[in-house]
């Protein structure tokens, strides 16, 4: 269970079949993704409050029922249990919440090209060690670096995929920015580029497609609502009430939904939108 590199050796990935894809398009994004002496002076101003859904709560609020009380717990429904930790989770105690019928953790690996969260090999080892399918997660910043150069930082520094069956690939983290202009001072075809740039480079680094978390009232705002993304990537959709809501544009169903951001002892709750077999499909790649 490694936490870096472990899948197949770089920018080596076969194609799926149905892509046409040639090695003059391969090319440039792996060039777009070399980090360069600007990208690494820029650090996150505080990535330790800077987790999956941190800032989805404070632009978008929780949802509530009708009657004015809390919308229905999203726990008692069908699904997988899963949670996403960072380091403000600190260390976490996965025994227990194996015991409680958590199976599957995503952990913050990365953000930008210059953090990576301080806890990490104890979140990331913890959860395989009690049984747990695993993942990790990069906190996008696109106003910092391009996508490409973010992506390579991730799978270097333990977003790697692996074919144990108990790996899931890991996961872009597209959110309102914490630090300024909600879409990163990027224009709707600006940041869908950026996107592309992460998705493309991680696929050559991994073999993996990238799951993308997103909310819909960011994708819309921040890429016009593109749908060039729900062929190839499975979506994660962070809403605190009773159900999904509606999709971005181009994905017909969701993969997870981070449907709670509090509670005890760990706040940020998941269903996977299957069953434990569907769960292993997706760790597995096929």
């Amino acid at each position: 269970m490694p936490l870096r590199r472990s899948g197949p050796a770089r920018r080596t990935v076969p194609i799926a079949a149905g892509t046409l894809v040639s090695l003059l398009s391969v090319l440039p994004l792996a060039l777009s993704g070399a980090a360069t002496a600007q990208d690494a002076g820029k650090r996150p101003a505080h990535p330790e409050q800077d987790w999956m859904g941190s800032t989805i709560v404070a632009h978008e609020g929780t949802l509530r029922a009708a009657a004015g009380g809390l919308a229905p717990r999203a726990s008692s429904r069908r699904g997988v249990s899963g949670v996403d930790v960072s380091s403000h989770n600190r260390k976490v105690g996965w025994s227990g919440l194996r015991r409680s019928g958590v199976r599957f953790a995503y952990v913050k690996a990365t953000e930008g090209t210059n953090y990576t969260n301080p806890y990490f090999a104890q979140q990331y080892r913890g959860s395989y060690n009690s049984g747990m399918i695993h993942g990790a997660y990069h906190f996008a910043l696109p106003d910092h670096s391009s996508g490409g150069s973010q992506a390579e930082y991730f799978a270097d520094h333990g977003g790697d995929w692996s074919r144990d069956g108990r790996t899931l690939p890991g996961a872009l983290d597209m959110e309102y920015n914490p630090y300024g202009a909600t879409c990163y001072g990027k224009s709707h075809k600006g940041m869908v580029n950026w996107i592309h740039d992460f998705v493309q480079t991680y696929r050559e680094e991994t073999g993996r497609y990238p799951v993308i978390y997103t909310s819909t009232n960011w994708w819309k705002r921040c890429t016009g609502n593109a749908g060039k993304f729900g062929r190839t990537n499975p979506l994660w959709i962070p809403r605190y009430g009773s159900s999904v809501g509606k999709l971005p544009r181009g994905w017909g169903y969701h993969s997870i939904w981070q449907h709670t951001s509090s509670g005890h002892p760990v706040g940020d709750r998941n269903r996977f939108n299957g069953s434990y077999s569907r769960l292993k499909v997706l760790a597995n790649g096929r």
